[in-house]
């Protein structure tokens, strides 16, 4: 039996979007909360997230750019304050360059 291609549709793109906003929520809790022994324990709990996060980042910034429509109430945090503008009629992400 053929298993078929993943999906790339809107509803993907929110669960990616929520996927993303947990990574962030988890990164801000290793920044707040958690006691560590040394400063490179810390990075390096904080390297290992990044690295899990940013494929996800990825994917979702690639999506959108290719017209796949998103609400703006499921972008995750991170994104809102990144800088990117929302097009219209189909919401598309693109990073603003500023001076």
């Amino acid at each position: 039996m053929k298993q078929s291609a993943p999906r790339r549709d809107k509803y993907f793109l929110r669960d990616l979007h929520q996927e993303i906003d947990l990574y962030d929520r988890k990164l801000a809790y290793l920044e707040k909360c958690v006691q560590f022994a040394s400063t490179e324990d810390r990075d390096e709990a904080t390297k290992s997230l990044l690295a899990r996060r940013g494929p996800l980042e990825k994917t979702a910034l690639e999506l959108a750019a290719s017209g796949v429509e998103y609400e703006e109430k499921d972008l995750p945090r991170s994104f809102r304050g990144m800088g990117l503008e929302v097009e219209s009629p189909r919401k598309k992400l693109a990073l603003v360059k500023r001076p």
